[in-house]
């Protein structure tokens, strides 16, 4: 890409891209695609075929193009366009060579990526600007180690390549690939976007800016709102009347993906929000703003990274970034957060993907960047108490208690969309290791104060125990199937443990009629600097009681450790596997 910006309102963008797919695995990549929006101009479309030998057989332009709403999110109402070409070829390998120039009036965002995504090699990627505008521009480089920029200034032209670049494979427990990748990034310090131009000087500059020209135009009390404050009669402390007011939005909204106006970055107005009873994230943020505006309540529209991975902001390098948008109300002790996107989240409750990094709080007088809390482990537990009858016959009668918080409760919210013959058919498939009889799903609750899901799941399950003789063993951990990874081939790249978590299980059995335990298995614990386990066994009053707790800690860790990991995890498997004999009278 050559990018030449004449003016903060003026960028000219030339792209010269060639692809070779190897085999029809590749055709994706093969597939030419061009995003365009009211603020751009694309021409000079042109894209050749190449084969083998290196000699063109098909040629195609602009008219040979299909062109689509850019919906990857499939939202209601969006105005970004994408040109859409699929040339075929029957033989391989082959070569797309696409060549375009692209006009436009916004300049907030500049960045070189070489490479977006796995299985694609790149043997050489270049990116250049020439700087025509006067505007003093910031660079951050971040080389990563599968490649380093080559970086040169010719006559003020900026150049920045990379070569030779080995295609991503995708591995167990790899980190968001934004991690992987190397990347330059710019920061214009005057810019436009969708015909207004503002400040990236400075963090407070820019949150100015986006207060007063974003947030501000859409955020107007009307009598409406005040009046909607006004029918839920708040009292009691300021938690408590967010909650009520928190609740009340998700009682009467949903979440529907917009991106027009602002290049998508502007909320849709407090007042149609209030009216139609839906938006995205931006749009629910602003209006729950205004709500707790109306109510008296300081609160701040905060923009983040939700990843998997921690991806947080940098305090020396302002820019126009993030991918989501959560509110901050601060209190006397510490913030509260809602996240504004679900009908059925708990209140003061981030999903875990918004935890452990920092956010952009906008404010009147500019940005302040502020921390979101951090997950322990055990704040994000699966916890079951149960009592099981083993059977002569092999079978069992399981009745169980589940308690999830945390990140746990997020992975389980979607049970609450889930009709009752789906939602048992999904306890079948979760405990899929077992030969369900019957089962059956009990007191399904979400506790939106407290952020916990709970239920009893009450099942028969046959060939659990397997026969020896007349004695039968089986495994004390009945519900899931141990996690294991492959650890044969050589790591790659480094690995993550992004969700910590905490699995406390505690089993009760209680043996047939006629029969006792034979022996008793040995109590174990492990301790890694990836987690614990522990498992204890115990005999009370004729039954066997296990004690189970695996706790995995959140971390980032060389690819060297990978082994280890996987020698812990593999320990585990192994105590989850333990058997037990019981013998007959």
């Amino acid at each position: 890409e050559d990018h030449i910006l004449k003016a903060v309102n003026e960028m000219e963008i030339k792209n010269n891209v060639a692809i070779t797919v190897l085999n029809s695995s590749g055709d994706e990549f093969g597939v030419v695609t061009i995003p365009y929006n009211p603020t751009t101009k694309v021409s000079n479309i042109k894209v050749e075929l190449y084969d083998s030998a290196g000699k063109i057989f098909k040629t195609f332009s602009k008219k040979d193009f299909s062109d689509y709403t850019h919906n990857p999110s499939a939202g209601l109402y969006v105005d970004d366009r994408i040109l859409v070409l699929r040339p075929v070829s029957t033989k391989y390998p082959y070569t797309v060579r696409t060549s375009y120039e692209v006009n436009t009036s916004d300049t907030a965002f500049l960045n070189f990526t070489p490479v977006w995504t796995y299985q694609l090699a790149v043997q050489k990627s270049s990116f250049s600007l020439l700087n025509k505008s006067g505007i003093k521009i910031r660079t951050k480089i971040s080389d990563k180690p599968i490649a380093k920029v080559n970086y040169t200034d010719e006559g003020g032209i900026w150049k920045y390549s990379y070569e030779n670049i080995p295609a991503l494979k995708h591995e167990p427990l790899a980190p968001s690939l934004d991690y992987l990748i190397p990347t330059v990034e710019f920061s214009p310090e005057k810019f436009s976007l969708a015909g207004r131009q503002g400040d990236m000087t400075s963090w407070d500059t820019f949150g100015k800016w986006y207060y007063h020209q974003l947030m501000s135009p859409v955020s107007e009390v009307t009598p409406e709102i005040m009046a909607e404050v006004a029918k839920l009669n708040l009292s009691g402390t300021t938690s408590e009347k967010v909650k009520k007011l928190y609740q009340y939005m998700q009682d009467k909204t949903r979440y529907i993906f917009i991106s027009i106006g602002i290049g998508g970055w502007q909320p849709m107005h407090a007042a149609d929000v209030s009216k139609k009873g839906y938006g995205d994230c931006k749009a629910l943020t602003n209006y729950m703003r205004t709500l707790l505006t109306a109510a008296g309540i300081p609160s701040y529209y905060a923009i983040i990274y939700a990843d998997d991975s921690v991806i947080s902001f940098d305090k020396d390098f302002p820019k126009f970034s993030g991918n989501h948008a959560i509110l901050m109300i601060p209190t006397e002790k510490e913030p509260i957060w809602l996240e504004n996107t679900s009908q059925k989240v708990a209140f003061n409750h981030l999903f875990y993907n918004s935890h452990n990094r920092n956010v952009l709080a906008v404010k009147e007088n500019g940005i302040e960047i502020v921390n979101t809390p951090v997950y322990k482990p055990e704040q994000s537990k699966e916890k079951i108490l149960a009592k099981i009858q083993l059977q002569e016959d092999g079978s069992i009668a399981s009745d169980a208690s589940f308690v999830f918080s945390g990140g746990q409760y997020d992975s389980n919210l979607r049970l609450f969309s889930l009709k009752n013959d789906e939602l048992q058919e999904a306890m079948k498939n979760r405990h899929y290791n077992l030969k369900i009889d019957k089962i059956n799903v009990e007191n399904l609750t979400n506790d939106r104060d407290q952020a916990r899901i709970v239920y009893d799941l009450k099942l028969s399950a046959n060939g659990f125990s397997k026969k020896l003789g007349t004695d039968l063993f089986f495994p004390v951990m009945p519900y899931y199937q141990s996690v294991t990874f492959s650890a044969d081939e050589e790591r790659m790249h480094p690995f993550e443990t992004s969700f910590p978590f905490q699995d406390d299980y505690e089993i009760e059995y209680n043996l047939p009629a006629g029969y006792r335990i034979a022996e008793v298995p040995q109590s174990s614990t492990l301790t890694t600097e990836f987690g614990t386990y522990s498992i204890n066994f115990k005999v009370k009053d004729d039954k066997l009681v296990v004690h189970r707790v695996l706790t995995i800690n959140k971390g980032l860790y060389p690819k060297e450790k990978f082994k280890d990991y996987m020698a812990f995890r593999k320990k585990t498997a192994s105590n989850d596997n333990t058997k037990v004999l019981i013998s007959k009278l």
